[in-house]
């Protein structure tokens, strides 16, 4: 049985060897992203964080989203990721963080929002993972769950078949998320979006 560790130590290998060129194989990526921040419905002012963040796409949306007095966060397991995130200028539109989305350095129901891209697939331990995120968002916070492509055509991309087992697909995701502290509201699987929204129970 793979420990802890070994899955960290995978998924920060995968993304270090990934970072330099990240950017540059989804250019075409903005639009989506800000899309998805746009039905998180944030209010100026509001606090968000962006677990995963990889190279830091969502966060000149979120920024644009809550304004000069919210607060943006991206967090990301991997040092070359975040790196990625400043040459590229998104530095500025949050304050990033090294850390793992299992055990977030945030104060409990201190978020309003978690918007988290690509991030469900990576997940050591899907249910105790969004029970963290659950964790540091208010109750009635929100949560999105983003692709910029959706769960048939990544599968197509990558050369394998979607199994009846991906968390992704409703049947599994919205149980996974109303055991984790959160109650799914909408679900959109096409092929240029995977987008769930979900709010935090109280």
């Amino acid at each position: 049985m793979r420990s802890m560790s070994d899955d960290h130590t995978h998924v920060q290998e995968f993304f270090t060897a990934r970072a330099a060129d990240w950017d540059s194989r989804f250019p075409d990526d903005g639009p989506a992203y800000a899309a998805a921040v746009a039905e998180l419905g944030l209010r100026e002012g509001a606090r968000v964080l962006d677990a995963g963040c990889g190279t830091g796409r969502a966060l000149p949306p979120l920024r644009d989203a809550v304004g000069a007095t919210g607060v943006v966060l991206g967090a990301d397991l991997t040092p070359a990721m975040l790196q990625a995130a400043v040459r590229a200028g998104r530095g500025t539109d949050g304050q990033l963080v090294l850390a793992d989305v299992a055990a977030l350095p945030v104060r409990s129901e201190s978020l309003d929002a978690v918007f988290a891209a690509g991030l469900i697939a990576h997940l050591p331990c899907p249910a105790e993972n969004l029970r963290e995120l659950a964790r540091v968002v208010r109750p009635g916070g929100t949560l999105a769950l983003f692709h910029p492509i959706g769960r048939a055509a990544l599968a197509a991309r990558q050369g394998r078949q979607i199994t009846p087992e991906d968390l992704r697909a409703e049947p599994n995701l919205r149980p996974l998320l109303a055991g984790s502290g959160w109650r799914m509201t909408s679900y959109v699987d096409e092929d240029d979006r995977f987008l769930a929204l979900a709010v935090r129970e109280a």
